[in-house]
């Protein structure tokens, strides 16, 4: 009887320590919109991580670099931060509509979004339309003010949690 008792306290002790639902980083009701005249070539070249949600950054600084492929996709290989782990990044970006790329992530096939990029490429804003993931990519490891005050602001209008951002360490 003893022994059902402990293992029933010890049961409700774990069950208090579980975490509940994550909330989403974005609302879901606000509309996200792609970038819808943007070029996928675009995309071409090294790109830092400057800010991430949850658990994409910690890790010290990550780069990505996007290389076109003949068949109209960009091998994007680099490191990527995931939970607090520097992790291998080797995947390939299919443009699947305006401003929309696939591309094989953590868990799978994922949708990312050009939600903004400025005009010379030195800023990029990428979401997916699920609100799991939202990042500011920049093209030098330290972006300028400006650039990542507008990245802030396409997020907030696309509905992201602000509060959640959380810049890189260059």
């Amino acid at each position: 009887m003893r022994k059902g008792l402990r293992l029933a306290v010890v049961l409700a002790l774990l069950a208090g320590c579980s975490v509940g639902p994550v909330a989403p980083l974005r609302d879901p009701g606000v509309p996200l919109t792609s970038l819808a005249l943007f070029d996928p070539a675009r995309m071409a070249g090294e790109w830092h991580l400057a800010a991430a949600f949850a658990g994409d950054v910690g890790c010290g600084p990550v780069s990505e670099r996007w290389v076109p492929r003949g068949d109209g996709s960009l091998a994007v290989t680099g490191s990527a931060c995931r939970d607090g782990r520097r992790v291998a990044l080797d995947t390939v970006a299919m443009p699947s509509g305006p401003g929309r790329f696939t591309r094989r992530g953590a868990l799978g096939a994922e949708s990312l979004w050009i939600l903004w990029a400025d005009a010379d490429n030195r800023v990029a804003v990428v979401g997916t339309p699920d609100g799991s993931f939202g990042r500011v990519l920049t093209r030098e490891p330290v972006p300028r003010g400006d650039l990542m005050q507008a990245a802030r602001d396409v997020l907030d209008f696309n509905g992201y949690d602000l509060a959640r951002l959380v810049a890189a360490t260059p």
